[in-house]
This record gives C-alpha cells, structure tokens and sequence, in this order.
C-alpha cells in the first residue's frame, strides 16, 4: 500500500463534455524589468588591525544585522596574511523580522485567484459559484492571473523550501596588499558581496574574457571582485563601493526566461547547448514587440488597423529573424541569442569596462557556487585506491564494510545526518569551502536539500560552541586543531591527505524495525556491523561497482556534467530504494505519490517503484541498504523530500502512470510481447501534451539511453503497438525540446520510424510533424538518406 491521489486533480478544464486547453500564458522572464530586488543586498569590507584585530571598515548601502566583530572575523581568515589572496563562502540567515509585512489585499486577491482556478478545474462553468469580488478580479486582471498560473505551474523551487529565513550567499575576497608604512608592512583587506542567489560565483569572473572589448591590459587579467578591491584599495570611501553596487545591480538578466520545473530538470540533465533556444527567441521577440510599441506610443502614433496591422507585424518579424543571426560577439547586436542556453549572457559595466557575465539559466538545489566533483572524488579516491585502509564499522557509513570507498562514507554520512568536517591545513580557505560545496551538491544530486542550509563552508575555533549546536552540519576549516577533538565530529575528511577518518564518539545506530525485519529474513545480507560483512566478491548495494564506473568515466575525462548526471541517477536509485523498502517493511510508503487505479487506461501498465530483475535481486539490494535507509528516514532532506514529492505530483500533469518505472521494465526486464505492449500502448495513450512530453522527457535522460527503448517499439511484432510508437515519437519529434533527443536517435531507428510512417500515411492517416514523411526526409528531418 502506499499514498494515493485522485487523477482528476490534473484534468484539464472541461467544457461540453469536451477538454479544452489554456490559452498559452505570455513567457515569463525570471528577473522581470523594473523589479525591486537587486542582484547584490550588500557589501561589506574588513580590514585587519594589530591592535583590535578583525575590523569591519565598511557596510553599504546599510548596516547588515549581525554581529560585525563575528563578519570580520568570517572575512579574515586564518592565515590570510600568509597569501596574496585567498576566496571564501560563507551564509547568513536573512533577519525578516524587521521587513514589511506583504500587501494584504494582494495576497487576499491572490488567493481569489486561485480558488476561482481551482473551483474551474472541478468543472464549474466560468463564473458560476463564484462571489462578486471573485467574478470581478477574473474579468479584470487576466495578466496577473497568467502570472500566477506560471507560477503554480512552474514546479517547486526547492533550493529553499520551508525550512526558515531564506539564506544569504556571501562571496569574500581577501587581498593582501605589501605596504612598507603598515605596522607589519602589509595590509589585509577582504571585500564581500552579500546576494541571495546561489550563483556567487560569477562575481569571481576573470576579465581577461573581455579582451574583444577591450585591449589586454595588466587589470584584464584580473578577477572582478578583485580590481574592485583594488580600487577600495586607493580609495577606501564608500563611494567607491556605491560604483561596484550600482554596477552589479545594474546587471539586465530580463530576457532570461522562466522555464518550468520539468524544462528545468531537462536541461540539467542535457549537454545540448540549444535546448530550448525557443524560449529566448521569444522573449527577444517580445522585448522588440514592447519597445515598438513604447516608440510609437511615445510619439503619438496609433497602430494601423486590419491589414495594415498584419503587413506590419509580418515586416517587424522579418526583421527580427535577420537580426537574431548568432554572434561570437554578443556586442555586435543588442539581442542576440546565446551560444549555450545553459547560461544566459549579459554585462556588467565597472569602471567603462564591460564585463561578460555568464549566469546559468536552471540550478539545482544545494548547487552553490562553482565547484568540481571531479576534484572532490579524486582527492579521496587517489589515496584509497593506492593504499586502501580499514574503516572503523557503523552500520550508517560503512554500507559496504570496513574498505567502503571513502566517497560512499562521506554520502552515507551526510544522508543520515552526522556532523561531517573538512580540514584543509595549510590550505588556501578557498579549497576548503570548494570541497564542502561539493559535499553537499554530492549528496544532494539535485534532488534531496537540507544540506547546504546547515553547511558552513568556513568556519574556525571561535565559533565552535555555534557550530556544535547544529545538528549534522558540514563545516570546513584550516586549523588542524579540529582533528584532536573527534568529539566534534562524526567524519573527518583530511584533504591534503586524501584520508577519512569515523570519530570514536559517534553516535551508535539504533536498532530498527526494519533492521530486525531484513535480520530475520535475510541474516547474511543485514548485519553491516558484522566484520565479515560484505563476503567477499560481494557488491550487496552495488556502491563499489557505481564507484568503479564513475572513476573510469573521469580517467576517460568525461567531464563534470557527465559526474554529475551519474550521481543524480545514484540519488535518484537511493530514494527509490528506500519507497520500496517501506513498502516491504511498514506496507506504505511517504516516498511514493501516485494513484494509477484511478485511470482505466493505465490497464497492464500498471504499478510503480524501482524495478529489479528477479525478487532475490530485489531482497538482496533491500537487505544491503536497509542501514543507511533507516538512518535516513529520521533526517532532515527526507522530511523535505516528502514535502517535494507532494508538490510535484500537484504539478505533473500525468499522475496515474509512474514513467520512470515503464522505462525501468523496458530497460532491465526481458518482457513478454502482451506486457511490452501494453507499455508501449499506455504511453501513447497519455502523453499528448507539451508538458506531458516534458515528463517523459525527465525519464528519457541522456544518462538513461535516451530514446532508445522507448525507439525499440517499432520493431514490436504487433503492429497497432508499432504505429503507437510512431505517434508517440511523432509527437516526442514535434516537441520544444523532444526534437533534440530525436536528433540522437540511431539512424537505424530513424528508418524504421520513416518505413512505417509512409505506411501510416498510405493508410491516410498523418504522424504529425505537419509535411509528409517524404517531405521531412528530403529535408533532412530524420537526419538519415532517403531510403530504397
């Protein structure tokens, strides 16, 4: 048994007895024009004094809350006069208490908004059951209506969740400047940026970019950050602050569109750089389009009627194509559409400098900053696999007994919540914050958060007696001292030497009723604690063989993305492993959100979950897991994963078919014809729809093969599931950003869709895509020959 919702909550409204769609809401930009909200809340400069130590010079526009003796101590690190420079990352908790309260009446109108939807995706006809300030606010404001319809339907933004105060990401650069007339014949600065975005790192831009702006000068190989405090250097006033403020929020980040949850979750997951190219083009589009009408507004010219309309939206649009040509250059044209839809363009001008700004266009939650997790696995891998040494066993960590692979400690760690430390002696600080940024983007593989909320990328011995009130934190340090107090923590994670050690005083796990369930049913798989656990040759979760995989694909230099995606496909494993393992132990699960009995078309098709070959395969990965998943489910990210599964399941528009789980069967099992029919047949059957392909498309990642078993339903001996497939496919072809995992088909596959394609258009019928299959193939549509 698990949770289950109704799947009318995603019907569409319904009219006659007809469905009819929503018109398409306007495109909407995730940093509007004219917003209040500015890219940077504040800067912050410190200095250190011989006499008083760490001193803050400088807050604008304003007194920052806190304690600023406690901020410049952040800013200065240990040993900051040791180096030229040193970067570091620290978070803030915003202090609300003090904002205004929002607007009652527009969160009353708001809300109006809403129950009307909400009453009209029930069936209600418009109007109808509803009070005269209801009726009104429909009839009047169908622009905010839109805007708030993007936003319900935009998914969860679970880079914050409900967990608190939203976080302040603060980027520190201290500089170390020789002065022969300071009292130690230095002086050390540090300059913070104070922003609420997670993507800090953009401020750390080195200038030499800008060399097809500018000549290459001595400051056009310099960090951003950096020349500003050079500049503070010469003129410590708080007008050379206010120069670098208003510079940085002067940053136009307008015409980068808000994509949608599942938009989001697709480009993470693709290296394609014109995924969803679209999206820009129209909100270029649509800039043009208002600044026309502005211009002719401002010069009291009214708009031809009619034809003369037509004519002059059919010239303004021919225009535009001609001007949207793609530039190396993005000065070359006021618009134009970016060379990798994964970071939208702009510029900063400091100084009369314009300075390209790369900002990515979708992140995922606990992504902070810029950070390598390739170096983070090399650094701990290197040393183990040269010289691998025994872990002391706890059934949370060592899931693969005493030679775990240190990166599966440092996981299991942070899934169950344990107080996990980096030291970094003699250590810039800056790698030190890199590593536990990393850490939590590891263990949060894009899906689960609660980490970075409780990270302290640097922190020191002042603040231990804060640090040890928090609960499964994940801190970052340079002074050695930490590592003679293992009573601090419950990991300890030595970079320079590569090694992890597990603290004697940590907390042991207790005994579960799942732990007794798998014991009793599966004694030689369940008893992590037992020195003989795992018996060798034995991979029980399958972590050793992921680690093996994952190391190969960096000795093949696959790249980060590629590192990435294989974590988040672990993660996503993880969390479905342990639904699963709920199910088996408890009967129910809060990880599994669905209602397939309430739709009859889902027929054979069926069921949800993880999918494993044969049940002893099955018990065996259970009994594996049954540790770290017990561990797990008393933590913080399973709380908020829950919280996560429930909105998305409000959000995705097919609720009665688990598609990740179809996939999993065609990918893994050897089905019979009746069974992958019916897959292939329910598929069809629901997914129409932009955003239903969307969904499909989360499941269809390039890291799962793609569009490849979906493609192997053209070869299916019943026909109507081979013309099923062409119209699915058809459709998949058609869509946004389905075309770009079409254009990744094997020609093979291509053909066959093409073969039966002009069958089905023989029979009458069209597969979509507007021209002829013969048509599409001389255009090189299916990017295949034509064939005999």
């Amino acid at each position: 048994m698990s949770v289950h919702m109704s799947s009318a909550q995603h019907d569409a409204p319904v009219e006659n007895g007809r469905r009819y769609q929503r018109r398409a809401p306007r495109l909407k930009s995730q940093y509007p024009r004219g917003q209040s909200d500015n890219h940077v809340e504040y800067i912050l400069v410190a200095s250190f004094d011989t006499d008083r130590g760490s001193v803050m010079e400088h807050q604008f526009p304003g007194a920052i809350s806190g304690d600023e003796h406690m901020l410049a101590e952040l800013m200065l690190p240990d040993q900051a006069h040791m180096r030229d420079q040193d970067w570091t990352i620290f978070f803030l908790h915003k202090d609300t208490t003090n904002e205004p309260e929002e607007d009652d009446a527009e969160e009353n109108a708001r809300r109006r908004r809403r129950r009307r939807r909400a009453r009209e995706r029930d069936g209600l006809v418009a109007g109808e059951g509803l009070d005269t300030d209801e009726r009104e606010l429909g009839e009047e404001s169908v622009d905010e209506d839109e805007e708030d319809l993007n936003d319900d339907d935009d998914g969860y933004d679970s880079s914050e969740g409900s967990d608190g105060p939203p976080l302040i990401y603060v980027l520190n650069l201290v500089n170390t400047k020789p002065d022969k007339t300071a009292p130690r014949g230095a002086m050390v600065k540090a300059m913070a940026i104070c922003t609420k975005h997670s993507f800090l790192h953009i401020y750390k831009v080195c200038l030499r970019h800008v060399s097809y702006f500018e000549a290459t000068t001595t400051k056009s190989k310099q960090p951003f950050l950096l020349l500003a405090l050079e500049e503070y250097f010469k003129s410590p006033h708080p007008a050379t602050l206010a120069l670098l403020y208003d510079a940085v929020n002067s940053m136009d980040l307008s015409l980068m569109p808000k994509l949608s949850f599942f938009e989001r979750q697709i480009l993470q997951s693709s290296d394609n750089k014109e995924l969803f190219i679209e999206k820009f083009q129209q909100m270029i589009e649509e800039r043009v389009a208002e600044e026309l009408d502005e211009k002719l507004a401002a010069q009291g010219i009214e708009m031809a009627q009619g034809d003369e309309e037509k004519e002059g939206g059919n010239k303004m649009n021919g225009g535009l194509e001609s001007s949207l040509a793609r530039s190396p250059y993005p000065h070359d044209h006021r618009y134009s559409l970016p060379r990798d839809t994964h970071e939208f363009e702009s510029r900063v001008f400091y100084n009369s400098i314009p300075i390209p700004i790369k900002v990515p266009v979708a992140i995922s939650p606990e992504t902070v900053g810029d950070f390598s997790l390739i170096k983070l696995i090399q650094t701990f891998s290197t040393t183990h696999t040269r010289d691998p040494q025994p872990f002391m066993l706890h059934p949370h960590l060592t899931s693969g007994g005493a030679y775990t692979h240190p990166i599966i400690v440092l996981v299991n760690a942070m899934l169950t919540q344990k107080r996990v430390m980096f030291v970094g002696h003699k250590l810039p600080s800056g790698e030190v914050v890199e590593a536990v940024l990393a850490a939590c983007a590891l263990a949060s593989g894009g899906i689960l958060r609660g980490f970075t909320r409780h990270a302290f990328p640097y922190t020191d011995l002042t603040k231990i007696d804060d640090l040890l009130k928090v609960p499964g934190f994940i801190a970052g340090v340079t002074n050695p001292a930490f590592a003679n107090h293992p009573e601090w923590w419950d990991l300890l994670c030595d970079i320079p030497t590569g090694r992890m050690k597990i603290s004697g005083s940590i907390e042991p796990a207790p005994v579960t009723e799942g732990l007794l369930y798998f014991q009793q049913q599966h004694p030689t798989h369940a008893n992590p604690s037992n020195p003989s656990f795992p018996a060798p040759g034995t991979d029980p979760t399958g972590d050793q063989a992921f680690m093996e995989d994952v190391l190969r694909s960096i000795a093949s230099r696959h790249g980060e993305g590629v590192i990435r995606a294989k974590w988040r496909d672990w993660v996503a494993k993880f969390t479905r492993i342990a639904a699963a393992f709920e199910e088996s132990v408890y009967g129910a699960s809060a990880l599994y959100v669905g209602g397939e009995e309430d739709d009859p078309r889902s027929g054979a098709a069926a069921g949800h979950g993880y999918v494993w070959i044969d049940e002893s395969a099955k018990q065996k990965e259970l009994a594996g897991n049954v540790s770290r998943i017990e561990g797990w489910r008393n933590t913080r990210s399973y709380y908020s994963f829950i919280q996560d599964l429930a909105h998305a399941y409000i959000v995705k528009p097919i609720k009665s078919l688990d598609l990740a789980h179809l996939h999993d069967r065609l990918r893994i099992l050897k089905l019979a014809h009746g069974d992958s029919a019916a897959i292939y047949l329910a598929l069809e059957a629901h997914i129409h729809t932009y955003d239903e392909i969307c969904q499909l498309l989360m499941v269809t990642r390039e890291s799962n093969a793609g569009l490849f078993y979906l493609s192997l339903g053209l070869f299916h001996p019943r026909p109507d599931v081979r013309m099923a497939t062409v119209q699915l496919l058809s459709r998949i072809e058609d869509h946004e950003a389905g075309k770009h995992f079409w254009n990744s088909l094997s020609g093979f596959a291509k053909l066959a869709f093409f073969r039966l394609a002009r069958e089905r258009e023989g029979m009458g019928v069209s597969s979509g895509g507007g021209d002829g299959i013969d048509e599409r193939i001389a255009g090189g549509s299916l990017g295949v020959g034509r064939a005999s």
